[in-house]
């Protein structure tokens, strides 16, 4: 019996802040070892935080993380844990993201990450250099840099980083068939919605497959608009031994017995004889023993089920799928505002424009949400809204708007904007010729304008953060003003889509039944901006909306492709509607491009956003012939 005792550390880091991170390393790697942790494990670029993007192209920024790995080596020195921590190095003038193995006051190895994403929202092909089997370097240092596995008191360790998981060509396979039997995985991998699905089968799939247990951590916490959801999971050769909770700091132990590793590797014929088969023409991965380090583990007990039992199951704790679906959307929302509030340190309160309808009340919601956990006392004394009426503005939304306020104790000031809506047209009417007349557009836009004007104003007297509270889908076709509604510090729910809005205020009315939500729901959704303006039918059902948008810039579908499956997807809607509405959807997509690149920093939570920086790259001038 091998017994080991594994520790997943998820850890809030901000990129740059070197010190601080790794006080909070230390500090979580001190209670792992008063538990007698033999394996602490921490996530991806833990020391200088992710992602660093192109501030990793500076020296600088690059040997302070050394400076500051060795004072973490040298205060764990006299502990008798391993710990695996990621870090950036250079060497001989490229930088490799790195799992560094640590143990006994020594930096005793570092494996640079071989699979290097550049897709969707990664670049670190553009900055990072690739590790590569076989790759036997030595750091100025004098530390070995390359494909190593690390021979222990305990068993083979070996380590890699993030994207080598997601690749059935990663290292793993070679360095389990090299004798690895604890395979390390230090990750950074954002949150999208469903990942944490993809990841426990991938976890699952990769123990099995190279018979070997898998210790997985992930970052937690929001830097700019990209969120991390935290969790890990440790799996033994297919088994679940543990999963560690997400959205919050902190670490999950699991103890495993590495000898049934060892003899599950021999029970299973096809494992072996496919070792056998790759052994018989590839060089096994180098083992580096540490000999002068010893772990202490006498005092660890057999791993045995909460419940007594190993052919029972134990409580079930599975979320429904619409419970799982809103609580990781509104823990991640809640997150990115409260890390970008934090991690800054420019703002001093929160401020929203409430306009009584959907958008604005979601991000409030979302706001409150984060506010109820950094002042559990008195949330609403982060949060300031603003009702900005004009003539148009009824007194339904006036109402919802002041009632889910009072409900929610957040300040709440009406100030209107008519006589200044006023004044404006009449200033642009002087800017136009004698013939022109303001289109009703502009009106409309005049209106945005003002109220994105006082929240700026606002903003920077108070030191507030001035939220967004514009939807996907409406940014998706235009359906908003650049200088207006269109403007903010940060964008909360800029790549959630409007359906998806209406989805999570439902299931906000049945968990919080304010009677502010009951109000906004029951109420079509529109701008107010003219009059018995309703977004439906300016645009088209926002069902349909959504599906085009999916199909068209996430499927990549031709449009005739896309009226194809909406034909399937909405059987009842007359085909001529359709035909109208998949070509209104594509142009004003296609136009709408140059209105993206001006909107502020986003937070992401799928896989398809609109932030040209990251998720869809399309160029601003462009045509649809094609």
């Amino acid at each position: 019996m091998r017994l080991v005792k594994i520790a997943l550390g998820n850890l809030n880091t901000t990129v740059g802040s070197f010190s601080s991170n790794v006080d909070r390393l230390l500090a979580m790697a001190k209670q792992m070892v008063a538990a007698q942790v033999t394996v602490g494990v921490f996530p991806e670029q833990v020391v200088g935080g992710y992602p660093p993007e192109d501030l990793i192209q500076w020296q600088a920024f690059v040997d302070r993380q050394w400076v500051e790995l060795n004072r973490f080596a040298e205060e764990t020195k006299a502990t008798p844990t391993v710990f695996v921590v990621g870090v950036a190095v250079a060497h001989q003038g490229l930088r490799y993201n790195c799992a560094a193995i640590i143990a006994g006051g020594k930096v005793r190895g570092l494996v640079p990450k071989e699979k290097l994403p550049t897709y969707n929202i990664f670049y670190e092909g553009r900055t990072f250099a690739r590790g590569c089997a076989g790759m036997a370097a030595v750091h100025s240092s004098g530390t070995p840099l390359g494909d190593f596995l690390f021979g222990f008191d305990f068993g083979v360790l070996g380590a890699e980083v993030c994207e080598d998981l997601w690749s059935a060509d990663g290292p793993m396979r070679r360095r389990a068939y090299s004798g690895a039997e604890l395979m390390i995985n230090v990750s950074a991998s954002p949150f999208r919605i469903g990942v944490d699905g993809t990841r426990r089968e991938l976890v699952a799939t990769r123990a099995g497959d190279h018979q070997c247990t898998i210790a997985y951590a992930n970052a937690v916490g929001s830097n700019d608009g990209l969120i991390f959801d935290g969790g890990g999971f440790v799996n033994q050769n297919g088994k679940w031994i543990v999963e560690a909770p997400r959205f919050k700091e902190g670490w999950t132990p699991a103890v495993v017995d590495l000898d049934r590793t060892c003899r599950l590797r021999t029970e299973n014929s096809t494992w072996r004889s496919d070792r056998e088969q790759w052994a018989a023409g590839q060089s096994p991965v180098t083992t580096i023993a540490v000999k002068d380090f010893a772990t202490q583990r006498g005092q660890l007990t057999y791993p045995v089920p909460a419940n007594q039992s190993f052919f029972l199951p134990g409580a079930e704790t599975r979320r429904t799928g619409r419970q799982a679906l809103c609580e990781d959307l509104l823990d991640a929302l809640s997150l990115g505002i409260g890390d970008y509030y934090e991690k800054t340190r420019a703002f001093s309160r929160i401020g929203i424009a409430l306009s009584g309808g959907r958008d604005s009340l979601l991000t409030l919601l979302i706001a409150y949400r984060y506010a109820q956990r950094a002042r559990p006392a008195d949330p609403g004394s982060l949060i300031e809204t603003f009702y900005m009426p004009t003539r148009f503005s009824s007194a339904g939304t006036a109402d919802a708007a002041a009632t889910i306020a009072k409900e929610l104790g957040v300040a709440f000031t009406v100030v209107s904007i008519d006589e200044a809506f006023e004044r404006e047209m009449e200033a642009t009417k002087q800017m136009l010729g004698p013939d022109q007349e303001l289109t009703p557009v502009t009106r409309q836009n005049v209106q945005a304008r003002l109220r994105a004007q006082r929240m700026w104003n606002w903003a920077n007297t108070s030191g507030g953060l001035f939220l967004q509270t514009g939807n996907m889908s409406e940014k998706a076709v235009g359906y908003t003003t650049v200088g207006g509604d269109l403007m903010g510090a940060l964008a909360v729910i800029a790549n959630v889509p409007k359906t998806v809005v209406m989805y999570l205020l439902d299931y906000l009315y049945e968990q919080h039944p304010y009677e502010g939500i009951q109000k906004v729901i029951a109420r079509p959704a529109g701008p107010e901006l003219a009059p018995n303006q309703v977004g439906e039918d300016e645009l088209m059902p926002f069902v349909v909306l959504d599906a085009c948008f999916h199909l068209f810039a996430g499927e990549k579908l031709a449009p005739a492709e896309v009226r194809f499956a909406l034909g399937a997807m909405f059987p009842e809607i007359a085909g001529h509607k359709l035909d109208d509405w998949v070509q209104k959807f594509v142009r004003l997509f296609l136009q709408s491009i140059y209105k993206w690149v001006q909107s502020p920093l986003s937070l992401h939570v799928g896989n398809l956003d609109l932030d040209r920086e990251r998720a869809l790259q399309l160029p601003v001038v462009t045509r649809n012939e094609w």
